[in-house]
């Protein structure tokens, strides 16, 4: 039986926009007139981008508006292939098919320096001629002219990977395709790295953005609205667009409970709720959406979103939320995550993956793996690990491994080193540090993924960060956090959760019959509606937005306060995270 009693599927927005303070086009004829009122002659974008859709558009719009352009691609100025893996191997993590390190390389080190300045003279050249419009396209296309406005297109990365796994995206410098998760460790740890850095440096040239997710339409923006969009967005509140991925032990519930959602999937596993590397922002005006990397509002607001903690983190978004579903699915792994200095040592990651697992829902019979057995033995369990994974046969995970029963609404905490995993029939909303890159799997359940082929463990990366003590009363004690009520007024409670020490976030829950206000106190708080039908958040700005169940959003620090009003008929439960104070 659900435990939860509300009517089902539930109300769920699939692709949240937010208004542009200014305007959006769809039109190439506008498009191609503000290039050449502008004096546009860049159309940088990132990897995966699909010009052979774009280009011809532009070429036929150019000559209807009686002006002979020439369309000169980037590519032909890059190194040689074998040249830039030399460059990028370093970063790939040998014969490792899951880890790499986050490359520190510039865009510019991709390209032939001679060829780039052969490049610039051509358009010097073509800017003496009168008729005569070059347009240099590509990633690092405003690399030839470094001081101009420019044109970027975006693609979100979810669409970036579909396209991957179609065979119609490459990476960056590369003419082939080798394997996926070679070409996914690829995007992460190098590319990725290399053009948001790029993208980070010529954001404020920008004049006009676009979004290339669709092969029919190029959405666009100019610099100014998009800016001013941002500024907005950094004052008053943010969604992202959730995405979702099916997994060897994804269940049910998603699929059943939010509208929207594809039912032609076998399961969902993860829900991304608000992951600062992977998610987009749309953004919607008479009609028309486009979307921008969630990393551009960072860029240019990272101060407004992230307040005091925006010294400490700079552009990145410390903190992410997202499902993972198990509802008549399967165990996850059992894992753990690294220690900091680890995961900068091995990873370039700034900080590691301290989680926790708070329960949005369950059946009977759901449990949460946590910690040692008070007689652990670290030798005796390595053992039992490598037998089980040569020969294949099932291991008894619970002689070493404690077992606690899933409860709605309690928060088990996860910091980096302890052995963790979640049962079946959990939904969890895991509540983190933003990597999710870096589980170390010790067992899986004797179980191929979902192409059939033996999941990847990690045993010794596992062993290098595993904390033996961590187990018997000491779970109990330090990981099952212990919450403690304050009565705001005759109709709101607040709940804390207190997370471990390891953990740079904490947690609140706010339960209320009509509304609460609320004050940021200079923190970005990221909320979800655990309980109850639909929240309105009013800002101290005066924007508002309904949100419904199991819906996240953000509140920046630079709002000051906000108020939440229930919507619905019973008790509202708003879950909030934001950084610790003392750790910034």
């Amino acid at each position: 039986m659900y435990s939860n009693t509300q009517t089902k599927p539930f109300q769920y927005e699939i692709a949240p926009t937010f208004p542009v303070q200014g305007n959006l086009s769809n039109s190439y004829q506008d498009l191609v007139a503000h290039l050449i009122t502008h004096n546009i002659h860049s159309i940088d974008g990132f990897v995966g981008v699909n010009w052979d859709t774009i280009i011809p558009n532009l070429e036929q719009e150019f000559e209807k508006q009686g002006a002979a352009a020439r369309f000169i691609a980037m590519d032909a100025a890059l190194k040689s292939e074998s040249a830039i893996q030399d460059i990028v191997s370093p970063y790939l993590g040998g014969n490792d098919p899951l880890f790499g390190k986050k490359a520190g390389i510039q865009l510019m080190e991709y390209f032939d320096t001679k060829k780039l300045t052969d490049f610039q003279t051509i358009l010097a050249n073509s800017n003496s001629k009168q008729g005569e419009y070059t347009i240099f396209y590509g990633p690092g296309a405003s690399l030839v002219d470094t001081s101009s406005q420019l044109m970027f297109i975006d693609l979100p990365k979810n669409v970036l990977i579909q396209r991957m796994r179609a065979g119609e995206a490459l990476n960056l410098g590369c003419s082939k395709q080798t394997n996926q998760k070679e070409t996914y460790k690829r995007y992460y740890f190098v590319d990725w790295e290399i053009l948001n850095r790029h993208k980070r440096s010529i954001l404020s040239r920008v004049e006009i953005l676009a979004d290339q997710q669709s092969s029919r339409s190029l959405p666009w923006i100019t610099g100014k609205d998009l800016r001013d969009t941002l500024q907005t967005m950094s004052q008053n509140y943010f969604r992202v667009r959730p995405t979702f991925e099916p997994g060897v032990w994804g269940g049910q519930w998603m699929k059943e409970h939010l509208t929207g959602i594809d039912q032609d999937v076998k399961n969902y596993a993860w829900s991304f709720e608000m992951i600062v590397p992977e998610n987009g922002i749309l953004l919607e005006a008479d009609g028309h959406i486009l979307e921008i990397s969630f990393d551009q509002l960072m860029f240019q607001e990272s101060a407004n979103v992230l307040g005091h903690a925006q010294q400490r983190f700079d552009v990145e978004f410390p903190i992410r939320f997202n499902f993972l579903d198990t509802f008549d699915g399967g165990n996850l792994s059992i894992q753990c995550h690294p220690s900091p200095a680890y995961a900068k040592a091995e990873f370039g990651e700034n900080f590691t993956q301290d989680e926790s697992y708070y329960i949005v829902d369950r059946k009977e019979d759901a449990q949460v793996y946590l910690g040692f057995q008070q007689t652990i033995d670290a030798d005796k369990f390595r053992s039992a690990l490598e037998e089980s994974f040569h020969s294949g046969i099932a291991m008894d995970i619970e002689q070493y491994v404690q077992k606690f029963e899933s409860k709605k609404h309690q928060l088990y905490l996860i910091p980096h080193g302890t052995v963790h995993s979640s049962g079946v029939n959990n939904l969890v909303l895991e509540i983190s540090a933003t990597p999710y890159n870096y589980t170390f799997k010790m067992y899986d359940w004797v179980r191929p993924d979902l192409d059939g082929k033996p999941r990847p463990l990690n045993i010794d990366r596992a062993f290098a960060n595993l904390n033996f003590s961590r187990k018997g009363d000491v779970v109990k004690n330090t990981l099952l956090s212990q919450p403690s009520e304050k009565v705001l007024d005759a109709q709101t409670t607040r709940i804390h959760l207190p997370t471990h020490e390891d953990h740079f976030y904490d947690v609140f829950r706010y339960e209320f019959d009509q509304d609460v206000s609320i004050e940021t106190q200079g923190q970005c708080h990221i909320m979800m509606l655990v309980e109850g039908e639909a929240i309105e958040l009013k800002t101290a700005n005066g924007m508002k937005r309904v949100f419904h169940y199991a819906e996240t959003f953000a509140v920046p620090a630079a709002a000051g306060s906000y108020t939440l009003r229930n919507l619905g008929n019973g008790k509202a439960k708003v879950i909030q995270s934001f950084v610790k104070e003392s750790k910034c």
